[in-house]
């Protein structure tokens, strides 16, 4: 069995005979359900021409596809830089959040509570419309424009990943590593973070998805991201359908090779701590050899 499969069973009771067969139902039911409504949309495309090979023909083109590649590496672009700030702040903000100062800790919740509140769309209006232009002359670059709402809002939920991370690793960690000399702040740097993160590393790949999606409300601030280069495409061809149908292809191709990462990184991950730690718990091993290296002989 997998480590993930072993953690996955600390969370959800395996189900016996009945439970499986009706798993087995509900997936089948499912999957009809879903055919029915593909069958069902072909035939409507079929039915208004939707399908003819003319209509789909243009999208082989070096042209199309030369138009599509600028949007996809301006939607990587903006995904990449968004997730290269806003992952570093949410961990600071988690940080923040549990100090032990009661103002800190109360300014990071506000700050929190309050960008997951609002929509992101609300936030790239605001530096689109409302940014201050005279006498200051503050005006962003159309890529900051999208890319500053995204952090703002990503690092705000991904901050509570991270804190729930932190809060899951077992308390005695904590109290166990202060026993052998370290600080709190070498307990944190060299205990507790590198549990929390490898608890949180797919939750992580769930918000860069998120990320990703977020990125579609480019076409605001007309910054050539994916969606609106499918939006102009549309614009002057009139193939809607054909369009955005090869853009959705395109990110559930992107989306399906992120899941995938998640799932190689979470078995290397648990992988490397058994390799690194042998036959202990990984969490109790990794204090074990941090002792090690602290104190300079074996804790037993």
């Amino acid at each position: 069995m997998s480590a993930a499969a072993k953690d996955a069973d600390l969370f959800f009771d395996v189900p016996g005979p009945r439970g499986r067969r009706r798993i087995l139902i509900w997936s089948v039911v499912t999957s009809l359900a879903l055919a029915v409504l593909v069958a069902g949309a072909l035939i409507q495309f079929a039915a208004h021409g939707q399908l003819e090979a003319g209509k789909w023909r243009p999208f082989l083109t070096q042209g199309y596809l030369n138009f599509l590649w600028i949007g996809m590496k301006g939607t990587l672009a903006a995904t990449g830089v968004a997730m290269a700030v806003s992952f570093p702040l949410a961990l600071g903000l988690a940080l923040l959040r549990i100090s032990r100062h009661k103002a800190i800790s109360v300014l990071a919740t506000g700050w929190i509570e309050f960008f997951r509140a609002i929509p992101m769309l609300l936030i790239v209006y605001a530096f689109l419309l409302f940014l201050p232009r005279q006498p200051i002359g503050l005006d962003l670059p159309l890529f900051w424009k999208l890319v500053v709402p995204m952090i703002i809002t990503s690092s705000a939920s991904t901050a509570e990943t991270f804190r729930s991370g932190i809060l899951a690793v077992d308390h005695g960690q904590h109290e166990a590593a202060l026993s052998i000399g370290l600080t709190d702040s070498a307990t944190l740097r060299l205990v507790i973070l590198p549990q929390a993160i490898r608890l949180v590393v797919p939750s992580l790949i769930n918000a860069l998805i998120s990320l990703l999606k977020d990125s579609t409300l480019g076409y605001v601030v007309s910054y050539p991201e994916l969606t609106q280069q499918g939006k102009v495409i549309t614009t002057y061809t009139g193939l809607m359908i054909q369009t955005y149908i090869v853009v959705a292809v395109i990110y559930v191709i992107i989306n399906m090779v992120l899941s995938r990462v998640a799932s190689y990184l979470d078995v290397r991950m648990h992988r490397k701590a058994a390799q690194e730690y042998g036959p202990l718990e990984p969490a109790a091993a990794e204090l074990d050899a941090i002792a090690t290296r602290a104190n300079g002989e074996r804790i037993t």
